[in-house]
């Protein structure tokens, strides 16, 4: 069984810094895509929701920080985690980029291994479900790595749907998310399921975890939550 891989989006056109990143994000385990104007990325946008974007400032149609403002603008995408790409180390560029909403901000040339770092950090802060560190919770550890789960050491089999829930709920305990939250976070808003086949992933996933099932809550007339308490 395997997660979906995190997608980062590259919004870049100099093929040889295409052909660097692209190589650095596969090997830390991500899935890259690159496009080479604004208007592939808005359309690559309108059909899969990455959980980054790599944007470059100069780009052929028009300016990444004119993209930017684009996508902060619009409610579907404005909680999108983006880091510009830049030759343009001047003071007012940077603060240009922030203001509009950037998260962070790398100067060219820079190396991959500061780059791969700093997406780390991002994703960590705006998106914890997306981290590749090894998560737990009582005697359950998941590992996004090999998308394996142990119980104590012992490791159990999860389907897929399972996997993926239970990820997101580690990396938000004690927060309660309702069905259509779930479907939302966990399955993306581009995918159609009823909000009743939540319930059904939350008892398979509760099944695989035999006694360890306990801490998946049900919070009456609003959702579920993972909790120890």
């Amino acid at each position: 069984m395997a997660a979906d891989k995190t997608t980062i989006l590259l919004v870049e056109d100099e093929p040889a810094i295409i052909a660097l990143v692209t190589f650095s994000l596969r090997e830390a385990g991500w899935d890259p895509v690159a496009v080479s104007t604004c208007s592939d990325a808005w359309e690559f946008l309108q059909g899969r929701m990455p959980q980054l974007i790599l944007l470059d400032w100069m780009l052929p149609d028009q300016s990444g920080l004119r993209f930017l403002a684009r996508i902060k603008a619009d409610r579907q995408f404005n909680n999108l985690p983006v880091i510009m790409l830049t030759a343009k180390s001047m003071e007012e560029d940077k603060i240009a980029g922030l203001n509009t909403g950037a998260d962070d901000y790398v100067t060219k040339p820079f190396s991959p291994r500061e780059l791969t770092a700093r997406i780390r950090a991002l994703l960590r802060r705006k998106s914890p479900e997306h981290a590749q560190e090894t998560m737990s919770v009582a005697n359950v550890t998941l590992d996004p790595v090999s998308c394996s789960v142990k119980i104590d050491s012992d490791r159990i089999d999860i389907g897929h749907a399972e996997f993926k829930l239970l990820k997101f709920f580690l990396a938000h305990p004690d927060k309660v998310f309702s069905r259509g939250q779930l479907l939302d976070k966990v399955w993306g808003d581009h995918v159609v399921i009823e909000e009743r086949t939540v319930d059904v992933h939350v008892l398979r996933l509760r099944k695989a975890l035999k006694e360890a099932g306990n801490l998946i809550k049900t919070v009456r007339s609003v959702g579920y939550m993972l909790s120890e308490k």
